[in-house]
Formats: structure tokens, sequence, C-alpha cells
């Protein structure tokens, strides 16, 4: 909210806040929870440039990268990871049938067949079996986050998809497929830089 209602003095200052608790949240981690939270940041940061400024997916308000979107991936990312082992079999193919079923039917009706792709390119990383929590509930928590930044007007989807020809609904139901790709990407890191899987925070559990 004031980001919407702050202009850019609110942006900054939601971004200033947010960084400080993102960085106070790396400090405190252990060391390969923190080598993966710097990947999140990496790659966010990357990943938003890229499809904001360069694919011209959506837009922000101010037409920027707010400065509170970096750590705002990164308190999603350490919050999937902490919640993921809590989530049921039941809830994972839930998740997975439903986007089939709805990717389906948009590409049909022709109002959202970006999805068509983001269903495929999540099912991608589903396959990974040890990660299906984990990418079910981002979907589904990413697309909460979507829904509430675009109907307070902080950033909106362009209906047609920029050298594709595809439309896309605001936001598209399957966005949160790009904030799985991002979790494969910081694992891929975090195996590159001699790691498996960020150990959670003190108190956290996370099934193996």
């Amino acid at each position: 909210m004031a980001d919407r209602y702050g202009g850019l003095a609110g942006q900054l200052g939601v971004g200033a806040w947010s960084w400080l608790l993102a960085l106070r949240l790396i400090r405190v981690a252990g060391p390969r929870w923190r080598r993966a939270l710097f990947a999140c940041l990496v790659w966010a940061t990357a990943g938003e440039i890229f499809l904001s400024l360069v694919w011209g997916l959506y837009t922000y308000r101010l037409g920027n990268i707010p400065f509170f979107i970096p750590p705002g991936h990164v308190f999603l990312f350490w919050l999937g990871v902490v919640f993921a082992p809590r989530v049921a079999d039941l809830f994972v193919r839930g998740v997975a049938v439903l986007a089939i079923i709805y990717a389906g039917y948009a590409c049909y009706s022709g109002f959202d067949t970006i999805s068509i792709l983001l269903v495929g390119l999540f099912l991608l990383c589903w396959t990974q079996a040890e990660g299906r929590r984990l990418y079910s509930l981002m979907l589904v928590m990413s697309l909460a986050v979507e829904l509430y930044g675009t109907w307070v007007g902080n950033w909106a989807w362009h209906a047609n998809v920029p050298y594709f020809g595809l439309t896309s609904n605001n936001p598209p139901l399957a966005a949160g497929a790009f904030y799985c790709m991002l979790d494969v990407l910081i694992a891929l890191t975090a195996r590159s830089i001699g790691f498996i899987a960020p150990s959670p925070p003190a108190g956290a559990t996370v099934r193996q």
C-alpha cells in the first residue's frame, strides 16, 4: 500500500525496510542457508529485469523494478522452504491437477494462453519428486502475492505477450511457475557451490 499511495518516497521507504529485514535474515542464517538466500537475491533480481524490462510481460507502476521486490523474493522463498515439509501429498497432487485443468480451459477460451506454457514449466519443475511440496506451495503462495499486487495496482501484466502472440490474464494464474523456476535455479546454484539443499533456521523442520 505504501508503494501504491506513497509515490517514489513510499516505494523507497518500503524498499529500505525490506532490505534491512532481508539482510538481517541472511546475517543470522547458517552458512548453507545464507548462500541459498544470496542465490535467491541474485537470480530474482536478474529474473525481474528480464521479465519486466526486457521481455515486457508486466510493468511496475513507476516503470522501474521497485527496491523492495528482490528482498521480497527472499522472504517468499524462505517461507516456502520452511512450510513446504508440512504440505500434504493431497495438496501437492491437487495443485498439479487444478493447474492443468485451468491451463487447458484458459488456452481453449483464449483469455490466458500463456498459462499453458507456464503450467508446462511448473510440471517440468514438478518432475523433481524431492521438490514437489515446495513447487506446489510456491505456485499457490505466489498467486496470492500476484493477485494482491495487481489488485492494489503495484504492477500489471500486459494482455498481449510480446513476441509470442499469446494472451495473459492480470495476473496469469500460473505466474507462480516463474517462482518455481527460481527455486530450481537456487537449488542448481546451491549444488554448484558444494551443498544440496538449504538448511532452514532453528526450529524449522525440513523433510529430507
